[in-house]
């Protein structure tokens, strides 16, 4: 990419971890941001001085859990690699090698502001693979737009498992089964790492990395009781976890709370097609947030597509969530549960120049963005 310095002038500027910039400069340099400020700050000789007056800019939005390019959208069977439900246990599998960067949800992406998302293997299977955070545009070789690999791995409780591999009459059928295709893995891994020359095993070199605490462990699960299974078997195991939709995680808000449990809330847009999602109201994340829990909101794409990542956010707004925190849900506080927060999620001086010019308010339903950045080149 060429990375032109220019400085973007007169628009009200959400920096997401300070407070907002009326008349607000940003200052962009080799495809990072140089500086952030209000009217009075100094552009540099040499760089561009851009009119942005009237628009605003924040951060790119991070979509945190989505299955972008796994899951492609309008391609039937010959697009979908989002499963492997040949083993209950696929640790081993990379989400990133079944991305397509050409799938038309890239596109959507940066339509909705989402310049970053991460990219999960789906929830059919106990233990489901590597999750990877990218960049939504910059490139059609997939690798050249990641930003963590792996970035977790991905975990499913709950429904889905159970009904996959109950129908193919194997382990697990049932909850205790999950649980129990859980605690076995990893006391495999532990056994795998306590050994002196260890033979190569790519499922569990993955899950000693999560036992290491070298990346989180990211458990899909909706209903309270499967959130108290996944904190009682991290609390055996001693890993991090991320809890994956947490659709009744607000009647266990003050323990996640307690022990700093960071909940990916959504999709939101949709139906409650399954049991587990019966209580699902936009209500929770306000409940959540009040209780001190760190909160993120997702689409689950192509659950709900990717680009209404912020009309979920003025839905959970409209239902008392407070704007502040709305915003840091899309931005800043994904990029802390990635691994990210040193370049994305805010704009801050160092951080990589990836944010969007809106025409309004991003939470007008009539702002559209206008221009996106990444690493300070337009890409739309």
């Amino acid at each position: 990419m060429s990375h032109a310095a220019f400085a973007l002038q007169g628009a009200t500027i959400l920096p997401i971890t300070s407070a907002p910039i009326e008349q607000g400069v940003v200052i962009v340099e080799d495809g990072r941001i140089s500086a952030v400020g209000g009217p009075d700050l100094p552009v540099p000789a040499g760089v561009e001085a851009v009119d942005a007056t009237g628009k605003w800019i924040m951060p790119g939005l991070i979509d945190a859990h989505t299955h972008l390019g796994v899951h492609e959208t309008g391609e039937g069977w010959a697009g979908d690699d989002t499963n492997e439900m040949t083993d209950p246990n696929t640790a081993h599998v990379r989400a990133l090698d079944g991305i397509n960067p050409a799938e038309a949800g890239f596109a959507d992406a940066l339509r909705g502001g989402v310049l970053t998302a991460c990219i999960n293997p789906g929830s059919g299977n106990v233990i489901g693979g590597e999750c990877v955070v990218v960049k939504t545009a910059g490139s059609v070789r997939v690798d050249d737009l990641v930003v963590r690999s792996p970035a977790g791995i991905k975990s499913a409780l709950g429904e889905n498992p159970k009904r996959v591999y109950g129908e193919k009459g194997q382990t697990p059928k049932t909850r205790m089964g999950t649980a129990g295709v859980l605690r076995s893995a990893f006391v495999a891994a532990e056994k795998h790492r306590a050994a002196e020359r260890p033979d190569r095993d790519l499922k569990l070199e993955n899950l000693v990395r999560v036992l290491d605490r070298e990346i989180p462990w990211r458990q899909h699960c909706h209903r309270a009781d499967d959130i108290a299974t996944a904190i009682r078997v991290a609390d055996e195991f001693g890993y991090d976890l991320v809890l994956d939709h947490g659709t009744e995680a607000h009647l266990l808000a003050d323990v996640l709370a307690e022990k700093e449990i960071p909940v990916l809330f959504g999709p939101l847009l949709t139906a409650r097609a399954k049991v587990e999602t019966a209580k699902r109201f936009p209500e929770n994340a306000v409940r959540m947030a009040e209780a001190g829990v760190k909160l993120v909101i997702m689409t689950d794409h192509p659950v709900v597509p990717i680009q209404y990542l912020i009309v979920q956010v003025m839905e959970c707004v409209k239902a008392g969530l407070d704007r502040e925190t709305a915003l840091r849900a899309v931005t800043i506080h994904p990029a802390e549960v990635l691994g990210v927060a040193d370049r994305l999620g805010s704009l801050e001086a160092g951080k990589d120049a990836d944010f969007c010019v809106w025409s309004g308010d991003p939470l007008d339903y009539y702002s559209t963005v206008e221009r996106a950045y990444i690493d300070g080149v337009q890409v739309s």
